[in-house]
């Protein structure tokens, strides 16, 4: 099937231009504004910075609740109860926000973290809070409007980012690119309150019900323990470096993984606007459906290729231009790294054929069995060759995830995965297209 050149494409292809547009433009904003802070704040407390990110991020996922993908569905098959379905979700949200203040609040203060950095740790959690109106973006993707959810983080990138450069032009201390973080999360809250009013919908109709909880919570704490899983093995690695070795080695490792995961929108883009079809598709024609789902992961896999290889050939010429000379460790970390596009763009577009045929049940076995990798070879590798340790435990990490695993443990999965490995062939690609 050549569902590329078909003209039912042309909605969700509308839809993800204008994700593309976004992306691209906060990709480009944030990595240069991201290369002013970096230079300004040095590896060290750039290290500091990072841990605490990374250190909120372990328990965020209890914020989210996997229901992004779980709402959409819904919102999708039954549009009368939207105000029920968004309504239940900001409450469920914005509870777990609370709930990880109040673990972070126990857990914290028994860290060897400085006083600073535990401040740190508060303040950029408290962001979360605000992320509960995040839910009006499902409404959007659920009717493929991006384009409302795309004006409000222009705002948010456009303000984030002024407040970010003039902070550096302050001289500002550390504990205010924190408070940022927060300013930023409010600012697209505030947008997507305004354009959900634009459209004739309003928030104060939003009703909590019961009985939708209990189904999404149903539907989704399968997506809650992956999520938890996918936390621990994404951010772990920045919080056993900090612990082991220094804050330093941290914002080298961090700057070495920001600049490979970047490129992560890609996929994401991919994924969230194709979603609805992959749903349609999958109740319409299997053969259709399976024909898309290897269109998809076809041009995934190429995106990677071509993201990937430059990466890897020319990261000392990438940390230099980007960071400068005082992080050039990262160099090295990133040519490892680089190699882990393949296998994650891969990952995140198999998402929605894991949604759709209720498979979530065994990401969670696959990423548990990954995290334990992750963690164990962390332990090994990183006291005795440094950050780089971190590095092979997460590659190793993600191709147990996406290709070991699913080959041994599901017949299901095993299709997938074969499925990915002929993505590779660039001839089927082109057959594709």
């Amino acid at each position: 099937m050549r569902f590329f050149r078909h003209a039912s494409f042309r909605k969700y292809f509308a839809n993800t231009s204008w994700l593309a547009a976004e992306r691209v433009f906060r990709l480009g904003v944030n990595f240069l504004v991201g290369i002013y802070v970096a230079r300004y704040l040095g590896p060290q407390r750039f290290g500091e910075l990072s841990y605490a990110m990374s250190f909120v991020g372990l328990f965020s996922v209890v914020a989210l609740l996997g229901l992004d993908g779980i709402v959409v569905r819904e919102l999708v098959k039954d549009e009368g109860r939207n105000d029920e379905l968004l309504g239940t979700a900001f409450w469920l949200k914005l509870v777990g926000a609370l709930l990880i203040l109040v673990c972070l609040g126990v857990v914290v203060p028994v860290t060897s973290a400085s006083p600073e950095e535990k401040i740190l740790v508060f303040l950029i959690a408290a962001g979360l809070l605000f992320q509960s109106l995040n839910v009006i973006d499902f409404f959007f993707q659920s009717r493929v409007q991006s384009r409302y959810v795309v004006q409000a983080q222009l705002g948010q990138i456009l303000l984030s980012s002024l407040i970010r450069i003039y902070l550096v032009w302050l001289e500002a201390a550390l504990i205010w690119f924190a408070i940022a973080m927060i300013v930023d999360s409010a600012v697209l809250a505030f947008g997507l309150v305004i354009n959900y009013w634009r459209n004739d919908r309003h928030i104060q109709r939003w009703r909590f019900r019961m009985d939708i909880a209990r189904r999404l919570f149903r539907d989704s704490w399968p997506l809650i323990l992956s999520g938890i899983v996918v936390s621990i093995y994404m951010k772990v690695d920045q919080v056993m470096i900090r612990e082991m070795l220094g804050a330093e080695d941290v914002g080298n490792y961090a700057a070495a993984v920001r600049l490979s995961e970047v490129w992560y929108f890609i996929p994401m883009i991919i994924s969230s606007s194709l979603f609805p079809a992959v749903l349609k598709a999958r109740e319409v024609d299997q053969e259709k459906y399976f024909a898309l789902l290897q269109g998809i992961y076809s041009l995934g896999t190429w995106l990677a290729i071509s993201v990937m290889l430059p990466i890897a050939l020319f990261a000392k010429e990438i940390v230099t231009l980007s960071y400068g000379i005082d992080y050039a460790e990262s160099a090295r970390l990133l040519a490892i790294y680089a190699w882990a596009n393949l296998f994650v763009f891969f990952g995140v577009l198999k998402g929605n054929w894991v949604l759709a045929e209720n498979q979530q049940i065994y990401n969670i076995i696959f990423q548990s069995i990954g995290m334990a990798i992750n963690v164990v070879l962390n332990l090994v590798l990183i006291p005795i060759i440094g950050p780089e340790g971190a590095v092979y435990a997460t590659l190793a990490c993600v191709v147990s995830n996406t290709l070991i695993s699913p080959l041994f443990i599901n017949k299901k999965q095993r299709v997938q995965t074969l499925m990915f490995i002929k993505s590779i062939n660039p001839a089927y690609m082109a057959r594709v297209l």
